[in-house]
């Protein structure tokens, strides 16, 4: 008796040292994850909302409104910081290598997410492996505007006149690799015509110049130019998205008007580094999506000219692949570039 009761706890003692063992390994695996969840709670100090343009612009407002809404459904502070230069790059890259921890955002655009990393090959980056989509905020189309002065009054005589002579007819936009100019571009490709473009110092400059006839025709953002086609400076030809727009419902999308398929928004989406865990994407895609679901924010943002799509962190990256490749073959085939 007394040899068993030695074998029976020598068994335990192995068995007990087998189990220390096996919690002991546990925790050591857990331990790489255990900042993420229980000992760095998300949100754990205030989210910033980067803006990589200045302030008191178009992506300025939309992200004060949104960070707004946010914070009020959170009761969580969010911020919103502009850090500026490079077209969005300086904003973007920042993001892109800040900690993937849910609280350092971007306000992404079709600028900076799908064109201005294409055009500067000294600055370039690929947005799709920096970031991962968190949710879309929503669009804005573009309007087609000419001089009331000029000989053609619809899009089929415009680009009639510029089968006619090459290169002769000028467009202006806001400047190289802007929504404006890439929405040109676009149409030129879609086309099959050869046309000059302008590029101005910001959309204003460019609006004026189309007023005095400096230049014929350019893409406007529906909120800089549908006060120029009210007063009757500017005729509106055609807009630019899918669908028609609730602000000018009577003017034809370019599919309509002879182009069919043709499609460019200037778009909004909030991303955050690529390596950020999804528990915290998918929280992070939730807010944004409720904050867009307020009556306020809605009528905030649909005042500025946009529409408003919530997205899935999975549509978010599928739409933003699918926008690089678009915009990717355009500035290929145009031989952009600000290099």
């Amino acid at each position: 008796m007394h040899s068993s009761h030695k074998a029976d706890s020598r068994c335990r003692t192995r068995r007990g040292g087998l189990w220390r063992s096996a919690v002991l390994t546990w925790v050591a695996l857990c331990g790489c994850v255990w900042p993420v969840w229980a000992t760095d709670p998300w949100p754990s100090r205030p989210i910033t909302l980067v803006v990589p343009f200045a302030p008191g612009g178009g992506v300025d407002n939309v992200a004060r409104a949104l960070a707004a809404q946010m914070a009020e459904g959170m009761q969580h502070a969010v911020v919103v910081e502009n850090r500026v230069g490079a077209g969005g790059i300086v904003g973007a890259k920042y993001v892109a290598n800040s900690a993937p921890d849910g609280h350092t955002l971007l306000m992404g655009t079709q600028t900076t997410l799908a064109v201005v990393p294409l055009l500067n090959k000294s600055a370039a980056f690929n947005p799709l492996s920096a970031f991962a989509g968190v949710s879309q905020v929503g669009s804005s189309p573009m309007l087609l505007v000419s001089n009331p002065g000029v000989n053609f009054k619809t899009l089929p005589e415009l680009l009639a006149r510029a089968k006619e002579r090459p290169e002769q007819l000028n467009f202006g936009s806001g400047g190289v690799g802007t929504s404006t100019h890439m929405a040109g571009a676009l149409l030129e490709i879609m086309s099959n015509t050869r046309m000059t473009h302008i590029a101005y110092k910001g959309e204003q400059p460019a609006l004026s110049d189309l007023m005095g006839n400096q230049i014929q025709w350019m893409f406007s953002n529906v909120p800089a130019a549908m006060p120029f086609v009210k007063s009757g400076k500017l005729n509106a030809l055609a807009i630019s998205s899918a669908l028609r727009s609730p602000t000018a419902p009577d003017v034809p999308t370019l599919s309509e008007a002879g182009v069919p398929g043709f499609d460019a928004s200037t778009w909004f989406a909030v991303v955050v580094p690529r390596d950020t865990p999804r528990v915290v994407v998918e929280r992070l895609s939730a807010e944004v999506r409720k904050a867009l679901d307020s009556p306020k924010l809605l009528q905030r943002l649909e005042a500025q000219g946009l529409t408003v799509q919530k997205s899935t962190p999975a549509q978010s990256d599928k739409y933003m692949a699918s926008e690089y490749e678009k915009w990717g073959r355009v500035v290929r085939e145009s031989n952009i570039s600000t290099d």
